[in-house]
């Protein structure tokens, strides 16, 4: 084989993998697009909650309020989110009942620049206490991340699943979901 003949299959190596490279982080960034518009505020993110809550009867959403978390405030960010403290947050927000018996809580955050919202997700789901409000417990628990957004969902099935398909359907493409239903409690027969 003449020299020419080999610069020309080394060339040809070459454009191939830096093609299959080119293909392989398109399909990988096609995965990971968020159709969410970007979250530059907390403000945004109590719209992105409006967003979701459009298209749940008014009777399923009892009395809920929207708040801007306290990032910096490690109590609060323990008990909303599960996790430790919001070093790796840039927003969060919350949704709950002003007061109700009914177990409910949606969160949304932005993570920082670098940080993997999937895996903030995971830690969400894995740590949040379902039982937070002492007499009731949350039934069903939905986690998932889109883009930077962190989504956490946990009521009963009826009210956590709809909400959960509708961040979806904005989301456009999520990462992975991670659920999380309340075992049973055997309770002694007196109790029935």
């Amino acid at each position: 084989m003449n020299k020419t003949v080999k610069v020309a299959i080394i060339i040809v190596i070459v454009i191939v993998i830096i093609l299959g490279i080119y293909v392989v982080n398109s399909l990988i960034n096609k995965q990971n697009k968020s159709n969410l518009e970007p979250m530059e505020s907390g403000e945004d993110l109590v719209g992105l909650v409006d967003k979701i809550y459009e298209e749940i009867p008014e009777s399923e959403l009892l009395m809920l309020e929207s708040q801007i978390l306290d990032i910096t405030n490690n109590d609060s960010v323990k008990y909303i989110t599960g996790l430790e403290n919001g070093t790796n947050f840039e927003y969060v927000v919350v949704s709950e009942p002003l007061m109700s018996s009914q177990a409910y809580s949606l969160v949304l955050a932005k993570v920082k620049s670098g940080i993997n919202a999937d895996e903030i997700a995971k830690q969400m789901s894995e740590n949040i206490d379902t039982r937070k409000w002492i007499c009731v417990e949350a039934e069903k628990l939905y986690a998932t991340s889109s883009g930077d957004i962190v989504f956490l969902v946990m009521s009963n099935e009826g009210i956590a699943k709809p909400i959960y398909e509708r961040f979806k359907s904005l989301a456009g493409n999520i990462n992975q979901v991670y659920e999380k239903t309340a075992e049973e409690i055997d309770l002694p027969p007196e109790m029935y």
